[in-house]
């Protein structure tokens, strides 16, 4: 029977020591995504999120965001890396039409990227994202002025505030542990 309630053994299955150090992990730190309800309307009118991790040290998030047909993103800077998925659905950057982004197209955005995301009017489907981005991004409107950061922090304001308008239970993702300091290893003063 598999170990469910402690950490998992520092040992192989055959009980042989590890051959290297090893994080402690008492669970699995997952998430089955059709247990997240979806949060409408986030960022502008048909854009949709499932909030799947936070990590506010690095400022790192991971969501699962749907596009409803003809809707964009602001022109945004990225402070860090970004990687995005294509599950379902078609985009594009208003700066590359030429280069359309479909279901199981994949992504690497470099830290300083800029770029406007569309969702064409014509899909016959919403589109969805599986969206990693270290860092912020930096949105701005039409004249080029700021308009909005879009960060862990302002991600996690976004999803609990939208959750409790739309009646929604508070969202349950994975998130990093807070700095604190470090407690003595075992059998160290």
């Amino acid at each position: 029977m598999p170990n469910t309630t402690g950490p998992a053994p520092a040992t192989t299955s055959t009980g042989a020591g590890l051959p290297l150090l090893a994080l402690p992990q008492n669970r699995l730190l997952t998430l089955n995504e059709s247990d997240i309800p979806l949060v409408r309307d986030t960022v502008g009118r048909g854009i949709h999120i499932k909030v799947l991790r936070l990590d506010f040290e690095h400022n790192e998030w991971v969501v699962l965001v749907t596009f409803a047909p003809g809707t964009s993103l602001p022109l945004h800077y990225h402070t860090g890396p970004a990687e995005v998925y294509t599950l379902s659905g078609r985009w594009i950057y208003s700066e590359y039409p030429d280069q359309p982004q479909t279901a199981g197209s994949y992504l690497y955005e470099p830290a300083g990227s800029v770029h406007t995301l569309h969702v064409p009017e014509d899909n016959a489907e919403d589109t969805v994202l599986f969206v990693r981005v270290s860092g912020a991004n930096i949105n701005f409107d039409d004249d080029g002025g700021l308009h909005s950061v879009l960060d862990t922090l302002s991600i996690r304001a976004i999803a609990d505030t939208r959750s409790t308008a739309q009646d929604l239970p508070a969202p349950r993702y994975i998130e990093a542990r807070e700095t604190g300091f470090s407690e003595p290893s075992p059998g160290t003063k």
